[in-house]
């Protein structure tokens, strides 16, 4: 297994980073849900992925990031010459991918300060800056700096977990973000922080570092106006069917889903869990949070 800690693979160098997606299948409690999946992001580049309920956004996202139930049947999935498949979530994180959840975990007893403190130790940076990074990211998210030292998105507002997201994200300066739903539950002031301060990653660093490169997941064209897509891929029936340029989000808006992959795309059930209150067990959330050993579709 390639070492994801190794100082040339570690976010924040210099070079490009790529993430290729190739051939990705994958499902569920015996039912294929993403059926071929080809997709690259490099550095500073924002592709979009938008589809029907039940196409595979969310069971993309999860499987990228090695959410325990789901089965692998093909393809792979690597990050700057890393199998990321090979790797456990924490590793996958060491490696430069980034997961902001769809509903972030509450975790009680855990200050935002303290997780980010210790991620920054496990990734090989100094954690006595990391207090100042925090400060300055609150302050570019408009983020109420008395939450920073409260126990991790409990009792907050979706406005407020999702602005948690994005600091960790601009303090862990990962390669490649993979936004699932960054937009879900945001009211315009929120998405606005939000999405501004992302795409002011994915611009190149004064010290020569190249952008971020983002892979947002989201129904609705109102992320991209201020995250600007790169590219605009349609996910439908498990695979990516179309892709275009900005202008192909313009043409979902016009014609829907059903106008643009047909009705029986655009109203297939995936069959995946129905999202809940995720949980230290299952930070990613659905039925079963809590019990690491149920079955996802229970």
């Amino acid at each position: 297994m390639t070492d994801p800690t190794t100082t040339a693979e570690r976010p924040g160098t210099a070079g490009e980073h790529v993430l290729e997606i190739a051939g990705l299948r994958a499902g569920v409690a015996g039912k294929e849900i993403l059926r071929g999946v080809d997709l690259t992001v490099r550095s500073g580049e924002v592709h979009a992925v938008m589809g029907p309920n039940g196409s595979g956004k969310s069971t993309l996202a999860h499987v990228l990031m090695g959410r325990p139930g789901y089965e692998i049947t093909g393809g792979s999935v690597v990050l700057d010459g890393v199998d990321l498949l090979a790797l456990t979530p924490w590793e996958r994180a060491q490696a430069g991918l980034f997961l902001a959840l769809q509903y972030p975990t509450e975790v009680p007893g855990v200050s935002l300060h303290d997780l980010l403190q210790t991620s920054a130790r496990a990734a090989g940076r100094r954690s006595d800056d990391i207090t100042a990074e925090i400060a300055a990211e609150a302050e570019r998210l408009a983020l109420d700096p008395r939450l920073i030292d409260r126990p991790l998105n409990v009792d907050l507002s979706g406005g407020e977990k999702k602005k948690n997201e994005t600091l960790q994200l601009g303090v862990l300066r990962p390669a490649i973000a993979v936004l699932d739903e960054l937009d879900s539950g945001l009211d315009v002031d929120a998405l606005r922080a939000c999405a501004r301060r992302i795409e002011a990653e994915t611009q190149p660093v004064a010290d020569g570092g190249t952008g971020l490169g983002v892979l947002a997941i989201t129904h609705y064209n109102r992320l991209l106006h201020e995250l600007r897509a790169d590219a605009v891929h349609v996910l439908a029936g498990g695979t990516i069917v179309r892709s275009g340029g900005p202008e192909l989000a313009l043409e979902l808006e016009d014609s829907g889903y059903a106008g643009l992959v047909g009705p029986e795309l655009a109203g297939e059930d995936e069959g995946t869990p129905v999202a809940v209150r995720p949980t230290i067990d299952d930070p990613f959330g659905g039925p079963g949070a809590g019990d690491p050993f149920a079955d996802p579709l229970a």
